[in-house]
């Protein structure tokens, strides 16, 4: 199956080179090209595209609202952010706005490559404890961020799967998960999917997100 990239950067000559990275991949096909976020919208209207590979500095309209627009649409495609430096609020604000994860710009071709199939097939390329450490760096930018939990959805969670949910957001891996509450991690990895589906959430990087946005996890990771 081939995967149908849209590349939206202002600079010609970047696309170009991720162009003909991309190119090369017998799995992959650059179906369409923009460089605002305006023109990426446009055309998402007449093209079928599974990963947008969106920069966040852009005239006209930049990438953290494009990802808004994109990601309030049913079905969407999967955003992959790219940003120039690791920790800075374009990429905290990605997230928030529906990003599967960012990559940085000097990212090597292979790990490019890594994350667009990762996140086309429904995993979040930044790991947790990156998600942690910017949000525990932007989290005061948050309306409610130490307040108790007020997301509404959350209380249709059960117990197991709240204690689940909060070690998701404190960036540990399924199987370091199933030792935390002994269990195995098969059922662990059925948790996160009753967690993912009553939320209404695409991966694990909106878990955190939305743990730290009702006040489940506090800066610093603790719940």
């Amino acid at each position: 199956m081939t995967i149908r990239v849209m590349l939206v950067d202002d600079q010609v000559l970047l696309r170009t080179g991720f162009r003909m990275v991309l190119a090369a991949q017998p799995d992959m096909d650059v179906v369409a090209e923009a460089g605002n976020g305006v023109e990426a919208l446009e055309a998402l209207r007449s093209t079928a595209v599974d990963v947008v590979l969106m920069d966040v500095r852009m005239p006209k309209l930049d990438g953290v609202e494009a990802t808004r627009r994109i990601c309030a649409d049913t079905d969407p495609p999967k955003v992959l952010i790219l940003t120039t430096f690791d920790l800075d609020e374009y990429a905290f604000s990605g997230l928030k706005a529906g990003a599967s994860g960012f990559m940085l710009k000097d990212v090597p071709p292979g790990e490019l490559l890594a994350a667009i199939r990762a996140v086309h097939s429904g995993d979040a390329v930044v790991a947790p404890s990156t998600t942690r450490r910017l949000l525990d760096r932007f989290a005061p930018m948050l309306p409610s961020a130490g307040k108790q939990p007020a997301h509404k959805e959350l209380e249709r969670l059960t117990e197991r799967e709240r204690e689940v949910m909060v070690l998701v957001a404190q960036g540990l891996s399924n199987g370091e998960i199933a030792a935390r509450l002994v269990l195995s991690e098969a059922t662990v990895k059925t948790h996160v999917g009753r967690i993912l589906t009553k939320l209404g959430l695409r991966d694990r990087v909106q878990v955190v997100v939305l743990a730290y946005e009702t006040g489940l996890v506090r800066a610093g990771g603790h719940g």
